[in-house]
């Protein structure tokens, strides 16, 4: 299970990688295990800000469809289009292509409440 040490996590399974004051978001290793073969990855791309918690797509797989939240506030600026016909790459790569967004942090003071390696190794037992 790949846990990168220099990435954010939150309690829903999505990681944050932050660069300045904007933060690339996907889904953790763990999770994209747990959904199994990822078919279509939604992505509201109508919304141009988010609330920190906030649903900003779905990721449908074989088994299931789960929402996707928002780890912090902000502006998006980018989605990955290359998942609408590559959705796949979530479960090969989900810490590189397989990323989602990227947010334009308004509040960079909510990367507090969110787990760092360990905190999330703890809450998936591993």
């Amino acid at each position: 299970m790949n846990i990168p040490e220099d990435l954010k996590y939150t309690k829903e399974h999505e990681w944050i990688r932050v660069e300045g004051n904007i933060g690339t978001v996907g889904i953790t290793d763990f999770a994209q295990s747990e959904l199994g073969d990822i078919v279509f990855v939604d992505l509201n791309k109508n919304k141009t800000e988010v609330k920190q918690g906030e649903v900003f797509g779905t990721v449908e797989a074989v088994k299931t469809v789960s929402d996707l939240f928002a780890p912090v506030s902000g502006k998006i600026i980018e989605f990955n289009t290359n998942l609408e016909i590559n959705a796949e790459v979530v479960n090969k790569d989900p810490y590189g292509e397989g990323w989602m967004i990227k947010i334009e942090l308004t509040n960079p003071a909510e990367l507090d409440s969110l787990l760092d390696a360990n905190g999330y190794k703890a809450l998936i037992g591993k």
